[in-house]
């Protein structure tokens, strides 16, 4: 004997399931495509701090025929007149001394560099290294700062300056290099690594998760 579904419980018909199906994709497309401009703007943001780290650097040049950090007329040039030195001077050797990871109370040019384009109102930020928001810090939370380059240059970038930005995921180096450089993270004027001591990574051996160090050189 046949027995019946009760009434009201008939299944989806194909039609129905295709619909809700096309939903679905259009649901995970949106949600793909909102992560890939997210992560596009922080691409951008990166960018430019690099760019924007270059641009005071040269600004404090040409404002003041002397490279920041490493100026030893700094407090004449940045600081109040008649007032009592804001900043530290450099040394005038022509490079910026120190790493671009050094802590905000060290004796370094790279911590300076930082107080002079501030004082000098080429940069926001605050001006007094106990300041707990003094260190700069990318769109990501990560260091960014600057150093000399040479054979010491971090990751080996070339260049007579360089600038680090911390803290990068790897889906973003790949972006980024190709926003700034060739591409490859192991090569050109920009590379990027574990750690700044240690060899770039390959674009074969980066980690979309893992978190980087980028450098460009200029």
């Amino acid at each position: 004997m046949e027995t019946k579904s009760p009434a009201g419980q008939a299944g989806f018909t194909l039609v129905e399931i295709s619909i809700v199906l096309v939903i679905i994709g259009l649901l995970l497309g949106g949600v793909l495509k909102g992560q890939e401009l997210i992560d596009s703007a922080k691409v951008k943001n990166l960018a430019q701090d690099f760019r924007g780290t270059q641009a005071i650097l040269y600004g404090y040049q040409d404002k003041f025929h002397a490279l920041p950090g490493d100026d030893i007329r700094a407090t004449s040039h940045v600081c109040p007149s008649g007032a009592p030195a804001c900043t530290t001077a450099g040394n005038a050797n022509g490079i910026i001394d120190g790493n671009w990871d050094d802590a905000a109370t060290a004796a370094s040019e790279s911590i300076y560099f930082w107080q002079h384009v501030r004082l000098a109102n080429l940069a926001a930020g605050p001006s007094s290294t106990t300041d707990p928001n003094f260190l700069p810090s990318n769109t990501l939370g990560g260091r960014i700062g600057i150093q000399s380059g040479g054979t010491a240059a971090p990751l080996g970038v070339p260049g007579s300056y360089v600038i680090c930005s911390a803290g990068i995921p790897g889906k973003l180096i790949r972006q980024l290099d190709r926003t700034l450089d060739d591409g490859a993270p192991e090569t050109g004027s920009m590379r990027a690594g574990i750690t700044t001591a240690g060899p770039a990574v390959s674009s074969a051996d980066l980690d979309d998760s893992a978190t980087y160090v980028a450098c460009l050189g200029s």
